[in-house]
């Protein structure tokens, strides 16, 4: 999405706010399409996921909060951005210099400090599949 439809944005609130719309309206025009519609990016802000929550029916939006610390994400930075930011090379980095507001009451939450990537999957498709999605 950052390289195609968003490659106009930067990382500001409002550009990180029309991110997240646009890529919900992609989404929603998808699902109503009858596609499984599976988003991975940075969400901020709750207002931001509240709207795109309600471009769709009611328990059809699930939203999974995938959990790191601070310490997790500097390990596992493979472009360098948390040292930059610490460096004060990299302004507005979520969670260090920008607002990050977790979800409240997420449908699943996988905290990836316990949780190896293939077992973090299969939660994710255990709850396509109780929803009855997958």
């Amino acid at each position: 999405m950052r390289a195609g439809v968003c490659a106009d944005l930067g990382f500001s609130e409002a550009d990180r706010i029309e991110n997240v719309r646009r890529v919900g309206e992609l989404a929603s025009l998808l699902y109503r399409q009858g596609m499984i519609v599976l988003c991975a990016l940075v969400s901020p802000y709750r207002a931001s996921r509240d709207r795109v929550r309600a471009l769709v029916p009611a328990g059809r939006f699930l939203e999974v909060h995938v959990m790191a610390d601070l310490d997790t994400c500097r390990a596992r930075d493979p472009k360098g951005l948390y040292a930059k930011a610490d460096q004060g090379k990299l302004d507005a980095l979520t969670g260090v210099s920008a607002t990050y507001e977790p979800p409240l009451a997420p449908e699943l939450t996988i905290d990836t400090r316990h949780i190896r990537p293939a077992a973090a999957g299969d939660l994710v498709m255990d709850l396509l599949r109780t929803r009855g999605v997958a």
